[in-house]
């Protein structure tokens, strides 16, 4: 396939030659590249066709596009944002700017790395009890657990808890599939290693490990929480 970055230039000069701005993002950029990276392409247009998304391929490249306005980009930034996980920002902040006529390419990837340094909103002691409770749930299950197709669905589901609660926590951003993954070991190296060696064992049937380390990841939110808890 043709070079990324040159395919991606050509992809938006093709369909958006009134492109305000665009970013190529994505594993694409880096060491992490792999046969089946695909092309994540921001594109900030005045007017329609955004907002939309799309996926095509483009010259051999699996490509998604994500087509808005300012006033759009704005809007699905803030919406992200509540929910703590925002790749619109990352993939503004550390993408690469392809097209910038007016200087709104530039504005927008340095909101975007500031809005990004500056966190995610903090967690309420509402939503650190249901985590905690939701956690301590999941590990009495995971305890007496005889079946092993339903322990290898605890497991995976603790592994999501656990990694989440840890960014939670310590006020980082959240994210999904092997996002998360790379959002934990950036941010608690010792915890993401101590996950990733205990989970192979858990769903093999010895628990003991994983359930350690699920265990301290619920005191770094203050322990373990069931009896007692309430939503009123």
């Amino acid at each position: 396939m043709d070079d990324p970055i040159l395919t991606a230039r050509e992809l938006v000069t093709d369909r958006f030659p009134s492109a305000r701005a665009a970013f190529l993002a994505g594993s694409v950029l880096t060491s992490r590249r792999t046969p089946t990276s695909d092309l994540d392409i921001v594109v900030l247009l005045d007017g329609p066709p955004a907002p939309s998304r799309e996926n095509l391929v483009y010259r051999g490249w699996p490509v998604e596009l994500f087509v808005q306005t300012e006033a759009d980009w704005r809007s699905f930034a803030d919406q992200e944002t509540v929910k703590r996980s925002s790749p619109l920002l990352a993939m503004c902040a550390d993408g690469m700017l392809l097209v910038d006529t007016d200087g709104l390419g530039a504005a927008l990837q340095d909101e975007a790395r500031q809005r990004l340094a500056a966190g995610p909103p903090p967690l309420t002691d509402r939503e650190r009890d249901y985590q905690r409770y939701i956690l301590s749930d999941l590990l009495d299950d995971l305890r007496g657990c005889t079946d092993p197709a339903e322990r290898t669905y605890l497991v995976t589901h603790l592994l999501q808890r656990a990694s989440e609660l840890v960014l939670l926590v310590g006020g980082h951003w959240l994210g999904s599939g092997k996002w998360l993954s790379r959002r934990l070991a950036a941010a608690d190296p010792e915890v993401h290693r101590a996950l990733s060696a205990t989970v192979p064992q858990a769903i093999a049937g010895d628990v003991t490990g994983f359930v350690a380390v699920v265990a301290e990841v619920l005191d770094l939110a203050g322990g373990p929480l069931w009896d007692g808890y309430a939503i009123r």
